[in-house]
């Protein structure tokens, strides 16, 4: 059993950077892929980046390609997102992510995350 927390959600403002930490404790996160998704007000949840285990494949939504970077540390039990040119649209929950899967090719899909942490709130004010 994996347990993940997602941290340092805030307020900034449309072009500043913000980091956003998963942390996972139990279980074998190490071994998992780890994503990330978000939820704006009145939307869907929608898959925002993932890493593999090792950290040598990525994958991100196109709407936060270039701007967005997953990584990871297996020795921290954690993962990251750094968000640079944060715009208004990026507004939303954060939640982190882990599933027994070995491919970021199908971590776009929410079936297939094993374990959810609680969501960090991101207000990106234009």
């Amino acid at each position: 059993q994996v347990q993940l927390q997602a941290s340092g959600g805030g307020l900034v403002q449309a072009g500043d950077s913000l980091r956003l930490t998963c942390s996972a404790s139990g279980g074998s996160f190490r071994r998992h892929v780890a994503s990330w998704f978000r939820q704006a007000p009145g939307k869907e949840r929608e898959f925002v980046a993932a890493i593999n285990w090792d950290g040598s494949n990525t994958n991100y939504a196109d709407s936060v390609k270039g701007r967005f970077t997953i990584s990871r540390d297996s020795a921290k039990n954690a993962a990251y997102l750094q968000m640079n040119r944060l715009k208004s649209e990026d507004t939303a929950v954060y939640y982190c992510a882990c599933g027994r899967i070995t491919s970021v090719t199908v971590a776009p899909l929410p079936g297939r995350m094993d374990y959810w942490g609680k969501g960090t709130l991101v207000t990106v004010s234009s």
